[in-house]
């Protein structure tokens, strides 16, 4: 089984103006070490949208109040870039999106592929949002999938407890915590001990951008 972590929205527009995603900062850099470690594939997903607005259909509400936000999305824009707190490693992946999923219009299914990855495990913001957004474009690909609970957020918290307590161990996803996911990386036999039995639950490339 061959791993990545898949880290999404985490840019720098959307953790100024949104104080609820940067709690998720230190716990996502925390694993990273870990994750390249054991040779998971870390892919930084941001989104950004053309300032013309031609890749904005104004029969989609979510885009357009995206655009709308202004630098947190248009291209070029500082507020694009991944958040300079997760130190982008040699070896890692940016791929941008324009849509919710990390998916849908991206290079990334192919890059996966690849790579040989069969399993993936998803963090970032929001969890209604991209994360469930990719969590199910990532089943419909036939990906072994896990959610790091504590690694993602929303901004309504009954939401993201409901998503990581029922809707996602409902269709089969695996819901863990960073402490507990970094420790199965190591030894698997050490997840279940790292989170007290309670689950919530580099390569020597150039970081490439696509």
């Amino acid at each position: 089984m061959t791993n990545a972590l898949i880290v999404g929205d985490l840019q720098s527009g959307i953790t100024r103006d949104y104080p609820f995603t940067r709690k998720l900062l230190p716990v996502i850099s925390e694993v990273l070490p870990t994750a390249r470690a054991a040779g998971v594939l870390i892919v930084f997903i941001r989104t950004e949208l053309r300032v013309n607005g031609l890749d904005v259909a104004p029969s989609n509400a979510v885009i357009s109040a995206c655009h709308a936000a202004g630098d947190i999305y248009h291209q070029g824009s500082p507020g694009t870039e991944v958040d300079p707190a997760l130190k982008i490693a040699d070896g890692d992946v940016i791929v941008t999106k324009r849509r919710g999923s990390a998916f849908t219009g991206t290079e990334l299914d192919m890059i996966l592929r690849g790579r040989g990855v069969d399993s993936l495990a998803v963090a970032g913001v929001a969890t209604s949002a991209m994360v469930a957004a990719t969590v199910y474009d990532a089943f419909d690909r036939d990906y072994r999938l896990t959610v790091i609970a504590d690694a993602c957020a929303d901004p309504e918290p009954d939401v993201h407890d409901f998503f990581v307590d029922s809707v996602f161990p409902g269709r089969g996803v695996d819901v863990t915590t960073a402490r507990s996911w970094a420790a199965g990386l190591r030894d698997p036999r050490e997840a279940a001990a790292s989170s007290g039995g309670q689950e919530h639950g580099e390569t020597g490339e150039p970081a490439s951008e696509v």
